[in-house]
């Protein structure tokens, strides 16, 4: 089950030109850099996987006493909401699991409150009024509530444990809309770099650096930070974020598609770093590119098609069911993306970072046609590619940065994991915000 993390709507007319290219990636090791901050940084462990379970999450406690709630990890959207103890339509978590607001809600006089989607797209009436949003996700998921503000505890670098008090959303009407039964989990936190999120105001607190970054395992895992003290000194690949990016995701390009460390036609690419969407998507051109190539690369290997097994639109089957990716990248081709607007700036997306081995031992394409889910032109770097690659969005000096590293073994700093921290089960399938019009709901009087 795949996840979408992005907005479809705002980009479909977009057009510009993107060079990738292509060449064999190293581990490099993992060295501290020197923050300049006045800030620190906070670390937090990551769970999760691409399959079978489809996301990573990352727990943060909320509230004091503070609880703990799973959130999908969101590049592709700012605004950070948890279920609502409130009439919940759509919400999996038991009552008692849920974020239960205290005289706490935000005013349409807030500041921040124009920074989110109202609901119908209809802005306040007064002031006073209580500030409600309404978050429409491309996998045609939701979520409508009220933004309210409590204290976050973070345990930072430094040694400091503090608790800020930040904007979030209380979700009360979700709506899922993907394949099977909603996945039970506390909502979304939103690393996009919107006003509205969470990595936005601990910068404005100065707090932390206006810098997030993720590292997601191949295993399994991995970790998330905030600020900018973990962030490599050198083996890091910048693009700059494309200034048609709108504020609440990460755009960038042109990209041009490579194979094999050849150039593969389709170039001037669009393409968004989206921690919301499971598998990568390419435009209608650059997919069936892909999808010819991998196939013509596999003439007179022992893999034969697979069209039985429902997983992903693409798997194959060799002569014994395959028990990991590593056993069956080795029919495989590595592709890139390269980048025209940076220096030597190559996305190496190799096979482990393009295949899945399903439940029934098949070797399946994780790259989809975006076009069959209304993306049009546009392109997502989503989870499969980004495993096994420390990935940086730097707002501050707007860009984005990758490097291949361990993400099983986060940077020692001592006592950076909280003990307490929950295990989730599952998480959200939402992605990257669209605005849409909507119906408003429950009001808190």
């Amino acid at each position: 089950m795949s996840r979408i993390g992005f907005v479809i709507l705002l980009f479909l007319a977009l057009s510009s030109g993107f060079l990738l290219s292509f060449s064999a990636a190293k581990q490099r090791p993992f060295v501290k850099k020197a923050s300049a901050s006045s800030g620190t940084s906070a670390i937090f462990p990551v769970q999760g996987n691409v399959y079978p379970l489809g996301y990573y999450s990352v727990s943060l406690k909320i509230g004091n006493p503070p609880k703990v709630f799973d959130l999908d990890i969101d590049s592709g959207s700012d605004l950070t909401w948890v279920q609502c103890d409130a009439p919940c339509t759509g919400c999996t978590k038991p009552r008692d699991s849920l974020y239960k607001p205290k005289n706490n809600v935000l005013r349409c006089a807030d500041p921040i409150c124009s920074a989110v989607p109202p609901p119908g797209n209809q802005p306040c009436n007064s002031p006073t009024e209580q500030c409600d949003y309404k978050v429409d996700y491309a996998d045609h998921g939701s979520s409508l509530g009220v933004l309210v503000m409590d204290s976050f505890p973070l345990k930072f670098t430094n040694g400091s444990t503090l608790g800020p008090r930040l904007a979030f959303g209380c979700g009360y009407d979700q709506e899922y809309k993907g394949h099977g039964t909603p996945p039970p989990t506390a909502g979304v936190i939103g690393l996009g770099k919107g006003k509205a999120g969470i990595l936005s105001q601990l910068s404005q607190l100065g707090l932390t650096r206006n810098v997030v970054s993720h590292c997601f395992s191949e295993r399994g895992g991995g970790y998330l930070f905030f600020g900018d003290d973990f962030v490599p000194s050198s083996g890091i690949s910048w693009i700059p974020i494309s200034t048609k990016s709108p504020e609440n995701y990460y755009l960038s390009g042109p990209a041009e598609l490579y194979f094999n460390g050849k150039p593969a036609g389709p170039k001037g690419l669009d393409v968004i770093f989206d921690s919301g969407s499971s598998y990568t998507y390419l435009n209608s051109q650059a997919y069936e590119a892909v999808v010819n190539l991998v196939k013509n690369s596999l003439n007179g290997s022992p893999l034969k098609n697979a069209s039985d097994d429902p997983s992903l639109p693409l798997c194959w089957k060799g002569n014994k069911a395959f028990k990991t990716v590593k056993d069956a990248k080795r029919f495989f081709t590595p592709f890139a993306l390269s980048f025209t607007n940076a220096k030597n700036a190559q996305l190496q997306i190799p096979p482990e970072a393009y295949l899945i081995v399903s439940k029934h031992g098949n070797a399946c394409l994780g790259i989809l046609n975006g076009a069959e889910v209304g993306l049009g032109k546009l392109n997502i770097v989503g989870d499969i590619s980004m495993q096994g690659k420390m990935v940086i969005y730097d707002n501050e000096k707007q860009q984005i940065g990758w490097g291949a590293v361990n993400c099983d073994r986060p940077p020692n700093v001592e006592g950076e994991y909280d003990e307490d921290i929950l295990q989730p089960s599952c998480a959200v399938n939402f992605g990257i915000a669209e605005e849409n019009s909507c119906s408003s709901g429950f009001f808190y009087k």
